[in-house]
């Protein structure tokens, strides 16, 4: 069946925004029988625009998005004569594809897409849409560059319908042809120029549909204007066909175009690399090209250069990934640098949060109510019975609670090294981490817990970024990754902490602790509100992840404490955030009347994502309607966190809702005070959506 029916061209179209555009080309979709549930794909859309803006260069939008109301690949074709503001920085878009793809699409449907994502780069496509007259004229243009049905006898469809990663005029090159081609490439001489370049390249985006293709194709195109060969590598929707050993070896030079972190990036150590976002691959291909060029030959001419980077590059870093993006406020960059270190520190808290959970919980088994006393003397270095590597026994619950606990803190003892290591490693890629965990384990060591892991993760990064930026002799750049960068940044780093910054930040730590420590009452209820608020505001968004974020860097400073007042900030912040989703899950379960289908559809999921911890589990809800959503969100999470600090209980790990219930101190009040903020929440939900003076309409939308 056709990607595009006449019944999907749309040649006059209007809308006061993009969103009701495109509810205006999913409604054709409708008609036509592929789409099931208009709102459910719209949401899937509007949601597929909140990461990214589909507006490209040239007056072209591209809104598309998987969805399960989707039943096969589609187009739907919109003109605009005013033009549409569809968030490209060149103006607004004129011509407009609606990309609908289903969730769990076959990827022989999938390969379609590229297809047009690539059209869409040529000028006459545009043109001849531009000029069209009739839907069957623009079906007619649409199917000449896209279809669903090619014979697998013939070479040429076969030529036409080869995958991203082909030659570098968009089909794929006969195994002779490669063959040919490979030592003529190792034959060139070395010192020519101008010379043919060999290039390689990835692309990606978030949803992997259009930008995706859309970049290899601007890639392919710059590249072979400039005279040069590439192959591109694209990991998105369609699948991917990796570049082989022998390609990246013997690229010249390598560009990523990409705003997902680049699969096995360590592939390409030693190599010149030119690093952007997507959408550079699509409108600015040629500089890409050119900057490409030049890197090669600049590389070509010292090879210092790619020693070192190897170097750099290379060993068990070079799977890490730090996703800040390019362009970014400040502020932005920061929180995504704490972010970086919070994500990897992660592990660390859950693995030992749980496991000394685990010990406490044995120890009181085997000791009685003094055993979460008497179960953290053990340790790895005295000489006595509490040295678990000497006095083990298979045998005794004792020994088990004792040697999960000694692996637990050893756990523990990286959380500030490994904060600090990867805020430095956001901020100055690889040559940050030394520093960072280097003055990360300074700090722990000293007392100044996270905040001074905090401290030394920006001072580590912004260090060795700035060493990394010296113009050196040639013979000093090959020895600037694996001696300089380290060294003197972590002499800076450590020195200035330990000389100048340890001592006031330990105090202040020592004070914040101090401040917890006292917590109890009406300041402990105040502090559990905020937090509870916080989580409930936006769901998974930068508020949100605030109080995420000091629930866990609290951890860090909690030690083996069983009722240290971090603990009880950690399982108030994730009691608050599993409110929202319920409490959806439960309003669609009570009053479905009040919802329509697709709410009571993502209310089913909800109930699980809740559990789960899952905040985001009520953001369609909210996207749908936020003032009330989030209204009732904020006050019945702020009285769960509230309650949950008040009542005592207490949480190690950093994540896992009910599933880790049975580490949670205190679960039966716990769990309370979760039920109470579910119900407050449900409740105002429910009133607010009852005084709706459209409510008849809802109620008939809810039964379609």
């Amino acid at each position: 069946m056709s990607l595009i029916t006449e019944e999907q061209v749309v040649l006059d179209l209007t809308g006061a925004d993009r969103h009701e555009a495109t509810r205006l080309l999913g409604e054709r979709l409708v008609a036509s029988g592929r789409c099931t549930d208009l709102d459910t794909f719209i949401a899937d859309v509007r949601k597929r625009e909140e990461t990214m803006a589909t507006g490209l260069p040239g007056g072209i939008g591209i809104p598309h998005a998987r969805s399960t109301a989707i039943t096969e690949p589609s187009l739907v074709f919109g003109r605009s004569a005013d033009g549409i503001d569809w968030g490209a920085k060149d103006g607004p878009a004129n011509l407009i594809f609606l990309i609908a793809a289903p969730e769990g699409g076959g990827d022989a449907h999938m390969q379609m897409l590229p297809k047009l994502a690539r059209a869409l780069m040529k000028k006459d496509f545009k043109a001849a849409l531009a000029a069209a007259t009739t839907e069957a004229e623009v079906v007619r243009i649409v199917s000449a560059e896209v279809e669903l049905d090619q014979p697998a006898a013939a070479p040429a469809a076969a030529a036409a319908a080869a995958p991203a990663g082909a030659d570098a005029t968009g089909g794929a090159a006969p195994a002779a042809a490669a063959a040919a081609a490979a030592p003529a490439a190792t034959a060139a001489p070395v010192a020519e120029a101008p010379r043919v370049l060999n290039l390689v390249g990835v692309t990606s985006c978030p949803t992997g549909i259009a930008h995706t293709y859309m970049a290899a194709e601007g890639l392919e195109a710059a590249a072979k204007a400039a005279g040069h060969t590439i192959k591109v590598e694209t990991q998105g929707s369609a699948g991917s066909s990796p570049l082989s050993a022998a390609e990246i070896a013997a690229a010249d030079a390598v560009i990523f175009a990409h705003d997902l972190p680049v699969k096995d990036a360590g592939r390409f150590a030693g190599k010149p690399i030119v690093d952007v976002g997507v959408k550079k691959g699509i409108s600015d291909g040629p500089a890409l090209v050119a900057q490409a060029a030049a890197l090669a030959d600049e590389w070509r001419a010292d090879p210092s250069k790619a020693a070192a980077a190897t170097a750099a590059t290379s060993g068990a870093s070079g799977g890490l990934v730090s996703k800040v993006e390019a362009g970014a406020s400040t502020g932005t960059k920061i929180r995504q640098w704490l972010m970086t270190g919070v994500s990897y520190m992660i592990p660390f808290v859950a693995a030992g949060g749980i496991l000394i959970a685990l010990s406490f919980m044995l120890a009181q088994v085997a000791l009685g109510e003094q055993g979460a006393i008497e179960i953290v003397k053990y340790n790895l270095t005295s000489a006595d019975q509490y040295n678990i590597a000497q006095n083990f026994s298979a045998l005794s619950l004792t020994s088990w609670a004792g040697l999960l606990f000694v692996i637990g803190g050893a756990a523990f003892g990286f959380l500030v090294p490994i904060l600090s290591g990867f805020i430095a490693f956001a901020i100055a890629d690889r040559p940050g981490l030394v520093p960072g965990i280097v003055g990360g384990f300074i700090a722990s060591t000293m007392g100044a817990g996270f905040l001074g892991g905090l401290a030394t993760g920006f001072i580590a990064g912004f260090a060795a970024r700035w060493i990394s930026g010296w113009k050196v002799a040639k013979g000093v750049r090959g020895v600037m990754p694996v001696v300089v960068i380290p060294l003197l940044s972590t002499f800076i780093t450590a020195g200035l902490f330990i000389t100048v910054l340890g001592r006031p930040i330990k105090a202040l730590s020592d004070a914040l602790t101090t401040g917890l420590n006292n917590m109890s009452g009406s300041s402990a209820l105040l502090l559990g509100v905020v937090l509870g608020a916080m989580m409930g505001f936006d769901l998974g968004g930068p508020v949100n992840k605030a109080a995420y974020f000091f629930a866990t860097a609290g951890l860090a400073t909690a030690g083996t404490a069983a009722d240290a007042p971090q603990l009880k900030i950690m399982a108030a912040v994730m009691a608050a955030g599993m409110v929202a989703p319920l409490a959806m899950a439960l309003a669609t379960t009570v009053r479905p009347g009040l919802f329509s289908e697709p709410e009571r559809e993502n209310g089913k999921a909800a109930w699980l994502l809740g559990a789960s911890f899952i905040s985001e589990g009520a953001i369609p809800f909210a996207a749908a309607d936020p003032v009330r959503i989030m209204t009732s969100s904020v006050i019945g999470s702020a009285i769960t966190g509230g309650l949950v600090m008040l009542f005592g209980s207490t949480l190690r790990a950093p994540h896992g809702g009910i599933w880790v219930l049975p580490l949670i101190g205190s679960f039966l009040l716990f769990l309370l005070a979760l039920v109470i903020g579910v119900v407050v929440m449900t409740t105002i939900v429910v009133a607010l959506k009852s005084r709706d003076t459209h409510l008849a309409e809802i109620d008939a939308t809810a039964t379609v």
